[in-house]
This record gives C-alpha cells, sequence and structure tokens, in this order.
C-alpha cells in the first residue's frame, strides 16, 4: 500500500515522501499516530504542489544567501583585542566574538555560521569561512590587532 508520510519515521522514510508499506502497519499504525495518510489521486497532486512552493521558497532563501556571500567575500573584518605580551592574545576571538562584529557591520550571521575550529589565540590575519546556507559558504577577512 502506497501512502504519504506526514512526519519522519525511523526505518520507513522522511516526510511528505510516497512509500510503500504493509496494509496492516498502515491502518494499525501509522493512520492512528498521525504519521501518514493514504496517496490518493488528490493527495498526490496536493503534495506536488506543496513540493512546487517549498523548491520556491528554498531557491528565494539561497539566492538571499548568495548576495550576502557577494558582499562578504569582499569583506575584512578588524578585530581589536588585548595581547599579553607581543602576539598572545588574553582569552581568544571565539565565532560568537565575529558574529558579534559582524552584526555591527550590518550582517545579520548566527554564531553558528562561523566556521571556527578553534579560538584564535594571536594577533593576525585570518581567513573564516561562514556558512550562510547548506550550500553557499562565504570567506572573510579577519584581522586581529592589538587593543
Amino acid at each position: 500500500m502506497d501512502v504519504i508520510l506526514i512526519k519522519d519515521v525511523d526505518k520507513i522514510g522522511r516526510a511528505n515522501t510516497v512509500v510503500k508499506v504493509k496494509e496492516g502497519y498502515a491502518r494499525n499504525f501509522l493512520f492512528p499516530h498521525n504519521l501518514a495518510k493514504p496517496a490518493t489521486a488528490a493527495s498526490l497532486k496536493k503534495l506536488a504542489e506543496e513540493e512546487k512552493i517549498r523548491s520556491a521558497q528554498l531557491a528565494k532563501i539561497k539566492a538571499e544567501a548568495e548576495v550576502v556571500r557577494q558582499r562578504l567575500d569582499n569583506f575584512s573584518l578588524t578585530i581589536p583585542a588585548l595581547t599579553q605580551g607581543e602576539e598572545k592574545l588574553y582569552g581568544g576571538i571565539h565565532a560568537h566574538d565575529i558574529s558579534e562584529a559582524l552584526k555591527g557591520e550590518g550582517f545579520a550571521v548566527d554564531k553558528s555560521a562561523v566556521v571556527l575550529d578553534e579560538p584564535i589565540k594571536n594577533l593576525g590575519i585570518y581567513e573564516i569561512p561562514v556558512r550562510l546556507h547548506p550550500e553557499v559558504t562565504a570567506k572573510i577577512k579577519v584581522w586581529v590587532v592589538k587593543k
């Protein structure tokens, strides 16, 4: 029996997909728990329309991320930091600090978007990737200078 999953079901499939399951499983488990609905002609047509709308929304989000990436690729950020000695920083520069500095410059970037393996602990110039979308990543130059 073909059903359309409403929610993700382990070992069966993801939401909004058509899967083939045994009739008893669908009737006794999936339908009563509102995890699936029967795959009728009308519901398949509605699913296709929803998928079209969803893909248009995702394309729009990706296009917006591309515009931000083009602005960020040519962007250089200067972060002043306290140092001990010549090169070493007190503490370090974290993804949160870079995110806050970008917000100060007019870019709405979440700290989870800044890909920083470990905190920056020395003065210098760093190229930091910023993941704006699963398929769009920008690289910004971060200058860490003495305060």
